[in-house]
């Protein structure tokens, strides 16, 4: 009998089309904005709201589920900071996998890798030198984490800058014995550091030598379609199909962006955005992906 995750996305997409019904199957979970580095890229650490209590987070994770939502990924700040009294970060993980299909985390990397998550992403923005540029000094705590985790779902996630363009292959192969796979996005030039962003030839170049890497079979998981797409991007984005929520509590339905940043559509690189709603447009491609990052089974 065909697994019935296929079964209810085939129903999703089926009854947006003929029905009107957009609900979002993605969402990514804000649950706290507290965190141990202070990156250059990233706004986030500067907030200072307080971190959501757990009783608030399974309320957010209730009406994500109402709302459609089937993937949920937690997000920070580092999440592995959050701690409400009694509760630590792991409580929410649980919650959340009898919920969900699928359940991941991104992070930073710097505490230790464990958890009944399905997934765990790293965040790596470079060779060690350039890393620390962006995030300070890390980096080898960071590797000596990904190499004594015994996670069967550990992902490297690589937010591509002016800072490191020029070094994405030898990152790519460095990454290439330690983690499941990798993924890529672009830096989106938040306030008071767009010096990070790429020119378009910059982008067009990294991408170019992201899908030769890809056909040579480094574990890169985005798709070719998606890397094609996002060079000027071509892609027709659908971007009722992700959710994101803030640790008030605050639930958005649409751009990874929206209530956060100024949204400018040209500037785009969040390829997770690129590669569900190409998924939605029935690319095989990038179906292909979501099956092989979320480990789903056929039968």
């Amino acid at each position: 009998m065909i697994n019935s995750h296929y079964l209810y996305f085939l129903k999703h997409n089926l009854t947006s089309r003929i029905f009107k019904q957009k609900r979002p199957l993605l969402a990514g979970f804000k649950i706290t904005y507290r965190c141990n580095l202070k990156c250059r890229s990233c706004p986030f650490w500067k907030y200072k709201t307080d971190d959501i209590s757990y009783e608030t987070a399974l309320k957010v994770m209730d009406k994500f589920y109402e709302h459609g939502v089937r993937l949920l990924i937690f997000e920070g700040g580092e999440p592995f900071l959050w701690r409400d009294g009694k509760y630590k970060f792991e409580h929410l993980i649980q919650y959340a996998r009898q919920r969900f299909f699928r359940t991941g985390i991104t992070t930073n990397g710097t505490l230790p890798l464990k958890s009944s998550a399905d997934i765990i992403w790293v965040s790596i923005d470079g060779l060690k030198k350039t890393h620390e540029l962006n995030r300070g000094i890390c980096f080898d705590k960071i590797i000596a984490n990904i190499d004594s985790s015994s996670h069967p779902n550990l992902l490297a996630n690589i937010t591509i800058t002016r800072l490191n363009h020029h070094e994405i292959p030898e990152l790519i192969k460095f990454l290439k014995p330690k983690v499941k796979g990798i993924t890529i996005q672009f830096y989106y030039p938040f306030p008071n550091s767009e010096d990070l962003s790429l020119t378009e030839e910059e982008r067009i170049n990294v991408l170019d030598e992201l899908i030769e890497l890809k056909r040579k079979g480094f574990p890169i998981l985005d798709s070719t379609a998606a890397l094609q797409a996002l060079k000027r991007n071509t892609w027709r984005c659908h971007d009722w199909l992700i959710a994101n929520a803030e640790p008030d509590g605050r639930i958005n339905v649409g751009c990874y962006l929206k209530d956060r940043a100024e949204i400018s559509c040209d500037k785009c690189g969040f390829a997770a955005h690129t590669e569900i709603s190409m998924a939605y447009s029935w690319n095989w491609g990038a179906i292909m992906v979501g099956k092989k990052t979320f480990d789903f089974k056929i039968f």
